[in-house]
């Protein structure tokens, strides 16, 4: 590989070291540091489950066990998804995770008819009475009783899994809501909803209505709407403020919200978004430099040395660690349809951080690097180079990239000339002005009858 500087050369020295196999000179503490990385197969569910509550813990459940190829790990996922039904009153789900047991985890775990029944006939009697009080609130316009009772009536739907209606009776306390805490309240509720139903759009909305009451925002809370605020950028593809949104989650958040997320899913998703649409000085800035999302990277330290080996550039092992998550990843509810498209542009970075310092560069020496050939990494480097990613030329024959300079000469002279043209263009215009007020012609435009 041929550099302009020993500096160059001692990156690429870095590099390739770090692509190869060879750690002996690798401290004792260095490895320690490095945590091993749960692969797909080892995710422990068990574990895993236990940081959510709610309907969220058993939609990931069952999103594992619709994911998942290893049977094993479905028919525990849909063990524990049974379980966790059967302490609330949705018989819905619970329907259909018996559909999807299929008898295979034994007669224990089939349908239940005896305590599906006694669910409905209980959620009749409980409708029936929340109706009889909301009506005598209604006749009695009492405001606050009126809101408490949509918000019971919410509080029933979305505890038996009916989230449309769930939505709208959350939505009707608006009306009835006489402090800026009960707007709050009514938008979290929304939101949850929302989130739940994948209708995220409302989810900007509520967040945005949320966060006009600011002097009534706890820390909790706000970290709770900057959240949801990345997931909705999320999932509209917009990494960059999602990763923004994340980052700017407070370490109090906590355990706090793991109705829909667990602390760690903060430092996966902020980590990963900031990797696919950070350049190096942002993320050194609001990652690696930034006290509140490190707190979060603690918890989660695959993802905390991705991100300091990418910015080291240390891209052999940024990928191994990247290749071990994915499978983890692919089984996150929220990140499943985003992880290809993230992986993309990750990659797509490192290459082009790859080849900025250099003149020229060895294709041989840079497939090493990234763990790939030299004809796959070419057409990496086709694409990016098509889509002016990158400034390079590739010799083929040879198989070495060189970069494209701008010819600095040219450059400045094109600006000079551009300067003259432009300075022609203004004395020309000042000349005319000076002209007319000397002469005193002013063109005034006629009335209109």
């Amino acid at each position: 590989m041929e550099t302009e500087e020993e500096a160059s050369g001692q990156m690429t020295d870095e590099i390739y070291t770090n692509g190869g196999g060879d750690d002996d000179d690798e401290s004792l503490s260095q490895q320690q540091q490095r945590r091993p990385i749960i692969s797909g197969e080892q995710l422990d569910i068990e574990a895993y489950a236990a940081l959510y509550t709610g309907r969220t813990k058993i939609s990931r459940l069952i999103f594992i066990s619709d994911k998942c190829d290893n049977v094993s790990m479905q028919l525990e996922a849909l063990r524990m998804a049974y379980d966790e039904i059967k302490k609330g009153e949705n018989t819905q789900l619970f329907r259909e995770v018996v559909q999807k047991i299929d008898g295979r985890l034994g007669p224990n775990y089939g349908a239940d008819s005896a305590w599906m029944d006694s669910v409905d006939r209980r959620a009749d009697l409980r409708k029936e009475k929340l109706e009889n009080e909301l009506n005598a609130y209604r006749t009695n316009l009492i405001k606050e009783s009126i809101r408490m009772g949509y918000n019971d009536f919410g509080d029933f739907y979305y505890a038996h899994g009916a989230l449309g209606d769930a939505f709208k009776n959350y939505v009707r306390t608006r009306d009835y809501c006489t402090t800026s805490k009960h707007i709050i309240h009514m938008c979290l509720n929304a939101i949850l909803v929302s989130i739940e139903m994948g209708q995220f759009a409302h989810v900007t909305s509520y967040v945005s209505k949320a966060e006009q009451n600011k002097t009534d925002l706890d820390s909790i809370t706000t970290a709770k709407l900057q959240f949801a605020a990345g997931l909705a950028h999320l999932e509209a593809k917009k990494y960059k403020h999602a990763a923004r949104k994340f980052l700017e989650t407070a370490p109090e958040l906590g355990n706090n919200y793991s109705e829909v997320i667990a602390a760690q899913d903060v430092a996966t998703y902020g980590g990963l978004c900031a990797l696919a649409s950070f350049d190096r000085a942002e993320l050194k800035a609001k990652v690696i430099d930034n006290i509140n999302i490190r707190n979060f990277l603690e918890l989660v330290p695959e993802v905390r040395e991705l991100i300091h080996d990418f910015y080291s550039s240390h891209y052999a092992s940024c990928l191994d660690y990247l290749g071990n998550l994915k499978a983890n990843l692919l089984l996150d509810i929220h990140l499943h349809d985003h992880v290809e498209m993230l992986y993309t542009q990750i990659r797509n970075k490192a290459l082009i951080q790859y080849t900025h310092p250099f003149v020229s560069v060895d294709l041989n020496m840079m497939a090493n690097a990234f763990k790939t050939t030299v004809a796959g990494l070419q057409k990496e480097l086709e694409a990016l180079i098509t889509d002016n990613q990158i400034q390079a030329r590739i010799d083929s024959h040879n198989k070495i990239l060189y970069a494209r300079h701008a010819d600095q000469r040219k450059a400045t002279f094109q600006r000079v000339l551009q300067t003259g043209v432009e300075f022609d263009r203004d004395v020309r215009a000042m000349l005319l002005r000076a002209n007319l007020i000397k002469h005193d012609y002013n063109l005034k435009s006629s009335r209109k009858i």
